[in-house]
């Protein structure tokens, strides 16, 4: 059984689809990449997978369970961190852990071990903290009952480098354990170090579901390379890569899976400067994906 099932999920605001036909599953102790530019339909339907808003039509089970029919019975099997963390102004870190705790009677929880291993003050109210414990706090509540399942909207947003690597050994712990993770990012790093598999979702629809292999082999780089003295860009010739800018001495190169090649081409003449980064994700959907 998997421990994530949603089947032709559709969730409309009127006649807008939000989400139009979602199909994916997450076997059990997988973690699973939520991918898609800003109103794609990610949050939407991570909303619907926690009963917050209903379903237009289709279907979503999570551990064997009707996530809407039996909403609190999946709930005890979930643990949920939203996109922006939201709780009770007035009350402290250590409220909200003990409101949680009072709801879990005789379920074994580790937030005192969270709170110091993410360097986090319970004892202060949310409203007087920073982005930053804000998140901390979410990632406490998400984690502290050791869930079967962590659905995961922008994990690490918010949190510094060293934090955000405490969190990829969370999720690592996680799935040790047999836990499942659902998680929605737009860090294509994070999800290289972090995910099995890929879901990438565009207009409400899904596009691609893919291993973390076969999405690293499309991904692309822009690289930068400015050269001791001007080079006739015409003897320029590399495979996977593309010239987009070029001026008499600095080149702009758009390059789809391996970087070897164009590296090698472009270290025959005399370089001063060469930098290499990833294209952002919406680059990526509008060369791998026909995007509009």
């Amino acid at each position: 059984m998997d421990a994530i099932s949603v089947v032709n999920l559709q969730k409309y605001f009127g006649k807008k689809a939000a989400v139009d036909g979602v199909s994916f599953t997450v076997p059990r102790g997988q973690v699973f990449g939520f991918l898609g530019p800003n109103g794609a339909g990610k949050t939407t339907t991570i909303r619907c997978m926690m009963d917050f808003i209903r379903p237009t039509a289709g279907t979503i089970a999570i551990m064997g369970k009707d996530a809407q029919k039996e909403s609190v019975m999946v709930k005890r099997h979930v643990g949920y961190l939203s996109g922006s963390v939201r709780l009770h102004s007035q009350w402290t870190g250590q409220d909200h852990i003990d409101f949680y705790r009072s709801t879990n009677h005789g379920v074994h929880d580790v937030a005192g071990a969270l709170c110091e291993r993410f360097s986090l003050d319970p004892r202060i109210q949310f409203h007087k903290l920073s982005s930053g414990n804000k998140q901390k706090i979410g990632i406490v509540l998400a984690f502290m009952f050791q869930p079967d399942v962590l659905i995961l909207d922008e994990p690490t947003n918010a949190l510094d480098p060293l934090l955000q690597n405490e969190v990829y050994g969370l999720l690592h712990e996680a799935t040790k354990r047999g836990s499942t993770v659902f998680m929605s990012s737009h860090n294509l790093a994070e999800v290289d170090r972090t995910c099995d598999r890929v879901g990438i979702i565009r207009d409400g629809k899904m596009v691609a579901i893919e291993s973390i292999q076969s999405l690293k082999s499309k991904r692309m780089h822009i690289v930068h390379a400015t050269f001791a003295k001007p080079v006739d860009t015409k003897t320029l010739t590399f495979d996977g890569g593309q010239i987009v800018q070029a001026q008499a001495n600095h080149v702009v190169v758009n390059v789809k899976g391996d970087l070897n090649g164009v590296v090698r081409a472009l270290g025959k003449y005399d370089l001063r400067d060469l930098s290499i980064d990833h294209a952002p994700l919406e680059d990526i959907f509008l060369e791998f994906y026909n995007a509009k």
